[in-house]
């Protein structure tokens, strides 16, 4: 039995819904019980979604142009995870250790307006956009002293919900692809 390799499509649709998913989990801790109970539900049903697309085929065609997981993808990465340590350990240091998630999505949308550019998909710029503004909100929430649970649910779980979206867009939205410039995306 030959081991299959999803798309690169469905590999970041599968990535983003994983990480959509913790961002829900980890960050819908500070809310009220029912508002938790609600959105961890509806983020492991999206979760769930995203799984079902993937097992239903058809893989999405990707261009042979596109190369996802190169060096500059990895050099991306490893520039994201260093910014992710230092940035929460200084806003930390500043006196509002809420502001971590904040900055995490920040730096989390970043890579992904980074990425469209390496990649040239413009459906990136809109992803990274969204997730950065959510940070950057939550960055002025926490700084400004709002209570920890606004923060959390704009940066953590809107940040979260946006890459659920984007993961379900990306297997259930046309049949698994879109055209965005010159290469398909999600």
């Amino acid at each position: 039995m030959a081991s299959r390799r999803l798309a690169p499509q469905h590999l970041g649709s599968l990535i983003g819904a994983v990480f959509g998913l913790v961002f829900v989990l980890v960050n819908s801790a500070s809310s009220p019980t029912v508002v938790r109970i609600v959105l961890v539900v509806a983020a492991v049903a999206a979760a769930v979604l995203v799984l079902v697309g993937i097992a239903r085929g058809p893989e999405p065609a990707t261009p042979p142009s596109v190369r996802p997981f190169g060096r500059g993808y990895w050099a991306v990465v490893a520039a994201e995870v260093v910014a992710i340590v230092v940035g929460v350990r200084v806003v930390a240091a500043a006196g509002h250790p809420q502001a971590g998630v904040a900055w995490v999505a920040t730096v989390v949308g970043i890579h992904f307006v980074v990425l469209a550019v390496l990649w040239r998909l413009r459906l990136f710029h809109v992803l990274g956009g969204a997730i950065t503004a959510l940070g950057v909100a939550g960055l002025v929430l926490a700084f400004a002293g709002a209570p920890t649970v606004a923060t959390d649910l704009t940066a953590g779980v809107g940040s979260g919900v946006v890459l659920l979206v984007f993961a379900l867009v990306g297997v259930w939205g046309t049949g698994g692809t879109r055209r965005f410039g010159s290469a398909r995306v999600l």
